[in-house]
């Protein structure tokens, strides 16, 4: 071996030992300690937390330090932390024992709101509390245990069987929920703006709901109740529906059966009813009068031996007025078509006056000469617009409760109308 190589091997072993050396004296701190840089400050815990020494010191999550020395006192441990020069940490900072893994190695670490001073000094004491340190394995173990051990084992047998037949066979539509879950976030992401505008929307609608939260609690309780109806008429309600099916089909085959002549009697039935909306006054006036004019209409019994009611009405003489005079009407053998004529009655009372011109009524203009009714007064008895033929008012009685006249009540039938 030549003499240069000698002496590179040993330049590398030296170098080598050098570094080792340093290394390791810079691990175990010998070398901060040497040339006197870091600073040592002291902490003080309920208990260790797991920390030993040689533990890790960080500053919300950036190592500073680590743990040079553990010592028991009678409130705690007290713990000598030499951090690195330079590290300016605040002296109201919290500090927490944390875990690097799930398996331990804990850690201490800093975590102040913000990092303005006063900064703590080389001998400086940081204080801990109980909520500083991670919650105990044994008493966590001791907890989980409780809880377990107060879950009813029926129930939780119960519930896994119930979970087990949710899921039974139902990976492909999961799947299916949450391809289209990102699908949606991804259409949500890429309109920003009209999501924005969604939830400010959705945020006016509940608002809404809040502000009616009144009636939907009312409406929550009418529906409650009406459920409990619905409940307690089970057996009816099934009844109903048990016959439902046959009514209807009862139903079709008898409107199938009236079908030629039903939609006839519909028909028929909707002219007269559009005839009785068109002169609804003069009904309402016909069921005003009528019963008024029966009960007055007992006048006797003829000699035939049978008793009678007779309606009669008083012979007025025929209006001609607004007519063609006789010697103006076609005979009956002419069948050629001839002009219309406006025929109506134009005479007031006393003629009889019939037809449409002297339907009960007010119009917007009246005209001269034509009867109109506007109310009838149940107080009073009057009839505004109907005149006898003297040109009174006509005023309809109710001639009262005439069973206490016992057996002379049928005298007053035939007095009471000429009284009156």
């Amino acid at each position: 071996m030549s003499r240069g190589v000698r002496i590179r091997i040993g330049a590398f072993l030296v170098l080598s030992a050098v570094g080792i050396v340093y290394i390791a004296g810079t691990y175990l701190g010998l070398v901060d300690r040497v040339l006197g840089r870091g600073i040592t400050v002291h902490a003080t815990l309920p208990s260790s937390g797991g920390l030993f020494e040689g533990s890790e010191v960080t500053y919300r999550g950036v190592k500073v330090g680590k743990v040079s020395k553990m010592r028991a006192t009678a409130d705690g441990i007290t713990l000598d932390l030499a951090l690195e020069d330079g590290t300016k940490l605040p002296a109201d900072s919290p500090m927490f024992v944390h875990n690097l893994s799930a398996v331990g190695e804990q850690y201490l670490d800093f975590e102040p709101p913000d990092d303005k001073g006063p900064y703590v000094e080389a001998g400086g004491t940081l204080h801990g509390t109980a909520d500083s340190l991670p919650v105990d394995e044994g008493d966590l173990l001791v907890e989980l245990n409780q809880f377990v051990s107060s879950v009813d084992k029926d129930n939780l047998t119960t519930v896994v069987r119930e979970l087990g037949t949710m899921f039974d066979d139902t990976g492909v539509p999961l799947q299916r929920l949450l391809d289209n879950g990102s699908t949606f976030v991804r259409e949500a992401s890429a309109h920003t703006d009209e999501t924005i505008a969604l939830l400010d929307q959705g945020k006016k609608v509940l608002t809404t709901q809040q502000g009616e939260k009144e009636n939907i609690q009312s409406l929550s309780s009418d529906l409650h109740s009406l459920t409990d109806a619905l409940a307690a008429s089970d057996d009816d309600l099934e009844t109903v529906l048990d016959g439902t099916p046959g009514t209807a089909r009862e139903l079709d085959k008898m409107l199938k059966d009236l079908e030629p002549t039903l939609p006839v009697l519909l028909g028929s039935a909707v002219s007269v009813n559009q005839v009785v909306v068109s002169h609804l006054d003069g009904v309402e006036q016909l069921l005003v009068t009528y019963p008024r004019t029966i009960s007055a209409g007992f006048t006797g019994t003829p000699g035939d031996g049978y008793g009678h009611v007779n309606l009669q009405f008083a012979q007025q003489p025929p209006c001609t007025q607004g007519y063609k005079p006789r010697s103006q009407w076609r005979p009956p053998s002419d069948l050629s078509d001839g002009p219309i004529y406006p025929a109506h009655c134009s005479a007031g009372p006393p003629y009889a006056m019939r037809g449409s011109n002297y339907s009960p009524g007010t119009p917007a203009n009246p005209s001269p000469g034509r009867l109109y009714r506007s109310s009838y007064d149940p107080q009073t008895g009057f009839v505004q617009g109907a005149v006898d033929r003297q040109g009174n008012p006509v005023r309809f009685l109710d001639q009262g409760n005439l069973s206490i006249l016992g057996d002379d009540a049928w005298k007053w039938l035939l007095v009471g109308p000429v009284t009156q």
